[in-house]
């Protein structure tokens, strides 16, 4: 499982190496995560022929954004929330393709929650 992190940056750094590409395969997606609050900020992971490459700031063009307050993302990114929790409590909101929303989690998976 992947290490846990204790900032948005951190996992934006790290995404790279947490990613799955064999998972991606056929995947030709940008997802926009909108982090608003200490410790957050915009990131942009473009996803195309099972690579992936992570830059800061927003797209206008996005497939998927996610926003979520920054504590909330590293809870998620670590596994201790889980996607479908989160979406039903109101502490993310995703819009976009709802398909490639869900396959993301195939290839940029969450941490083992420990």
């Amino acid at each position: 499982m992947a290490k846990r992190v204790s900032t948005c940056r951190e996992y934006f750094d790290t995404l790279p190496e947490r990613f799955i590409p064999a998972k991606a395969s056929g995947v030709d997606a940008k997802y926009m995560f909108k982090l608003e609050g200490e410790g957050g900020g915009t990131w942009t992971a473009t996803v195309r022929d099972s690579t992936i490459s992570v830059s800061e700031g927003a797209v206008p063009d996005a497939s998927v954004t996610l926003e979520m307050k920054p504590s909330d993302w590293v809870d998620m990114a670590n596994g201790d929330l889980g996607g479908m929790k989160a979406v039903f409590t109101r502490k993310l909101k995703v819009s976009g393709n709802m398909v490639l929303a869900k396959r993301m989690n195939d290839f940029m998976p969450p941490g083992d929650g420990k």
